[in-house]
């Protein structure tokens, strides 16, 4: 098995499961990783999903040692599968990357295609392939250029150098640091934030902003209306309102536990 899944209290946790690799992904890998987000965004029992890999390493990208022994994997433009597995699929629900050690080469990507990323203090990213002459076909030339600016984006991918969590935080490439060993703690207490939210706006919300980079600025004005206006027509911004005036939320308070029944 070289992909764990479980499911508690609405959080879908996704684990790599390949140490002796530092959890590279080969074929079988990136076909399993694709079942298990697809069987994610299916299930009404969970809100929020963390990637993670097992024994102190993310991703190191993909397997290199498969690769030279023969394997490939189909690089297809048209198809929901890519070689690192899930990068090319949309999801309508949010994914936490949870990341110590490696998140290098096509395991950057894997993080980039997270919607927030948490990592440890000594973990590590950079385009490592850039030394083998293996090309970013996860998304990460598009994905890193939109998170972290195009000119920072370029520096890292032709260089393919290291990049420290603290250089991580301050260039946006993360959303936060913990201490070593804590980031799934710590994204899995932010997943549980999210997940007790009402979820119709939250998940809108969300597939605007990706939807926004595919649209002229009047489309995406439109679709930000449509589905705004679905929020509103589920009666959940109905709902909240209510709240809010029977005394929650008050000045600020952040609450949790909020979804309309």
């Amino acid at each position: 098995m070289s992909v764990s899944t479980r499911t508690a209290d609405r959080i879908t946790i996704v684990t790599i499961e390949r140490p002796q690799r530092r959890n590279a992904v080969d074929l079988p890998t990136a076909l399993a990783l694709v079942d298990a987000f697809q069987a994610f965004d299916a299930n009404d029992s969970a809100d929020v999903a963390i990637l993670t890999g097992a024994g102190g390493a993310f991703c190191a990208g993909a397997d290199l040692q498969a690769l030279a022994a023969g394997e490939r994997k189909p690089v297809d433009p048209d198809g929901v599968f890519a070689p690192m597995g899930p990068t090319r699929m949309r999801l309508g629900k949010p994914v936490i990357a949870a990341i110590e050690g490696a998140a290098v080469a096509g395991g950057m990507e894997l993080a980039l295609w997270c919607d927030l990323r948490i990592a440890g203090r000594s973990a590590t990213m950079g385009v490592f392939n850039r030394r083998f002459g293996v090309p970013l076909v996860d998304l990460g030339t598009i994905r890193l250029p939109r998170i972290i600016g195009q000119g920072r984006a370029l520096e890292l991918i032709l260089t393919g150098r290291p990049v420290t969590m603290d250089e991580a935080l301050r260039i946006g490439l993360v959303n936060e640091v913990t201490m070593d060993g804590g980031a799934l703690d710590r994204a899995i207490e932010l997943a549980h934030t999210l997940a007790g939210f009402p979820q119709t706006a939250m998940r809108n919300d969300r597939l605007s902003v990706y939807a926004q980079w595919d649209l002229e600025e009047a489309e995406a004005v439109a679709n930000e209306i449509a589905l705004g206006r679905a929020t509103i027509d589920s009666g959940e911004t109905l709902s909240g309102s209510r709240r809010f005036a029977g005394g929650a939320g008050r000045h600020g308070a952040f609450e949790s536990g909020c979804k309309t029944d």
